[in-house]
This record gives structure tokens, sequence and C-alpha cells, in this order.
């Protein structure tokens, strides 16, 4: 038989009272999840599709902790290479530059035996 009293309804409001505040209290610091904010990149970008040439870092040629061990142009050598130095062990990524050419990317423990195994890579 339930307390005649009222107090087992304490629990339930408290939590949707909570929960109600901090709604509000979301919804004052604008954190609406339906809302679409303006972009005030679009402005600078507009009849492009992304963001191109913006980097996180504001250098565009960073590439954290991997350095370059060789630049093409054309994708397939840029897989040839990386082929090359997988056989070699040495683990490799590519990035894309923002003129088009492709890096090989490699750690740096690596850059100069990367070097020597690639040999006739294009300058970077």
């Amino acid at each position: 038989m339930p307390p005649s009293d009222g107090w087992y309804l304490l629990g339930p409001f408290i939590a949707v009272a909570l929960v109600g505040f901090l709604a509000a209290v979301f919804w004052r610091m604008g954190l609406q999840w339906n809302q679409v904010g303006e972009d005030p990149l679009r402005e600078l970008c507009e009849g492009r599709e992304s963001y191109e040439g913006l980097a996180i870092f504001g250098d565009a040629e960073d590439y954290g902790l991997l350095c370059p061990a060789a630049a093409t142009d054309d994708p397939a050598i840029a897989d040839e290479i990386r082929g090359l130095l997988a056989v070699a062990g040495i683990r490799s990524t590519s990035a894309a530059r923002p003129d088009g050419r492709l890096l090989v990317l490699v750690f740096p423990e690596e850059v100069d035996e990367a070097r020597r195994l690639v040999g006739g890579s294009p300058a970077l």
C-alpha cells in the first residue's frame, strides 16, 4: 500500500526539475540541437564546396609527426613508392598538397632510409 503523504513523488519530481533546469541552461547558452548556426567562413569561401587552403595549425604544409620522403604528380607512382617502402618495412602514407601533388610521408626516424630507397623522386 503506497504511503498517503506523497513523499514517493519527490524523487521523480526532482529528476524532472533537474532535467528541465539543465535544458534551460543549455538553451540559454545557445546549444540548441536543431538550430543551424551561421558559418562565418562561408562568406569567405563563396563558390567553393569546401574550405580549401585552411588548416588546423595555419600551415598547409604541416603533417604532424610525419615527414615527406617523396613527391609525385601521379597517384599510381605514389602507390608504387608506398609498396616499395612497405617491402622494406617502412610504414608510409600519402597526402595531397594544395598544388595537387602527392607526398609520401614517413616517420622522421625513417626519412633518410626511405629517400635512399626512393632515389629518383622529384624534389620536394
